[in-house]
């Protein structure tokens, strides 16, 4: 149970998957922000704002911070190390 938490706050995520991170805060803050606008401007309450635009970013944090299986479906393959060639 402890390697599983360590590998989640250890946080090595794969290009692809860090792509896949910036497409989903870029969109579900985007959202979160005018969800959040027309429901406190619907209701004229500034409270009502900033606890959806607070509870949605917490949201956020929740699902990209931590290191998801579907952050590292591409591990990066590098190359094998050669050795050095020695000259005569």
């Amino acid at each position: 149970m402890n390697d599983f938490f360590n590998e989640l706050i250890e946080g090595k995520i794969d290009f692809e998957g860090q792509k896949l991170v910036e497409n989903i805060t870029k969109i579900a803050l985007t959202v979160i922000c005018i969800v959040s606008f027309v429901l406190g401007f619907g209701l004229q309450s500034l409270k009502v704002t900033f606890g959806a635009l607070s509870l949605g970013s917490l949201v956020v944090f929740l699902v990209v911070v931590p290191q998801w299986p579907a952050y590292t479906r591409h591990p990066v393959q590098w190359l094998p190390v050669k050795q050095p060639t020695k000259l005569s």
